[in-house]
């Protein structure tokens, strides 16, 4: 169990789900449900079209003439996983989704983004992958045949308690894509890193109890959409939505907004937020 309050942190689907291996006498039912569950760790849960599978990868995996981390470091350095998270991102964010991806961990210390940093700009980005699968740290969690999986959710005798607290930067939820979050493709735990201080838990997207939210920031106040919640006796519904802007409202770096709707206004709502060009964090039961 990776805590008590899994539920409520979004991470039940890890703490109470196996690693999933590609065990001695696999069947061709075995191999693709671990092709399955490397794509959807590697490409964070990115959807993924038929089109873009690597069929002559998934091929050499199933009859056997490469292991699991030969598949895992060759959908590392394909186009596909270059095109959904080096070519769009600053490299620190590149090496945080690396770390969450490969390591199944938050970086640690800015001396590991560092160290990474060096080696891409010296060797590049294939030698900076194989610098994770190679690694110790690769081999004795994952090994030839396990698929990487969330450690960071773990909190072991030797790991950093620092891992476990900004993992839940990086994790944002069991449906979340690491393409979809709302902060874009900006480094997560920089500032953390940088003052060497542990990141505060919010619980991710789809979690229970209202832990998805996050206190509105910025001038933009909370309200609700077309009546009062005051004295309600019906259901309403609580919208927390990103970046909302209009073509005559300056730009702003990120605001955040909340909207309370009963169940009949929140179809209207969601559609009048969606020309807004805001963005849906979640929506949650608010009474």
């Amino acid at each position: 169990m990776i805590t008590n309050a899994a539920s409520r942190l979004g991470t039940s689907a890890y703490s109470e789900t196996s690693p999933t291996e590609l065990r001695p006498n696999w069947s061709p039912e075995n191999a693709q449900v671990v092709i399955q569950a490397v794509y959807r760790h590697v490409l964070g849960n990115d959807y993924l079209m038929a089109s873009e599978r690597l069929t002559a990868l998934e091929s050499l995996l199933c009859n056997g003439q490469i292991t699991v981390r030969e598949f895992v470091r060759a959908l590392a350095k394909s186009e596909l996983y270059k095109t959904k998270f080096l070519y769009p991102n600053f490299h620190t964010r590149v090496i945080e989704l690396n770390f969450k991806h490969l390591l199944g961990r938050a970086p640690y210390s800015e001396a590991e983004v560092v160290e990474h940093l060096d080696r891409y700009q010296n060797e590049g980005f294939d030698a900076d992958i194989d610098s994770y699968l190679d690694s110790d740290e690769y081999e004795v969690n994952f090994g030839d045949a396990t698929v990487p999986y969330y450690r960071g959710f773990e909190n072991k005798v030797g790991d950093r308690t620092v891992g476990f607290t900004r993992m839940f930067r990086l994790y944002r939820g069991y449906a979340n894509s690491d393409r979809a979050q709302l902060e874009g493709n900006n480094s997560r735990l920089a500032a953390e890193l940088a003052q060497n201080s542990a990141s505060a838990i919010v619980g991710a997207s789809g979690s229970n109890d209202g832990w998805a939210y996050r206190p509105a920031k910025g001038s933009m106040p909370t309200r609700a959409f077309g009546r009062s919640s005051t004295g309600s006796s019906d259901r309403l519904y609580r919208i927390e939505v990103a970046a909302a802007t209009l073509q005559r409202y300056p730009k702003v770096r990120r605001v955040n907004r909340e909207y309370i709707v009963s169940y009949e206004q929140l179809n209207s709502t969601l559609q009048r937020i969606n020309k807004m060009g805001g963005k849906v964090a979640s929506v949650t039961i608010a009474q």
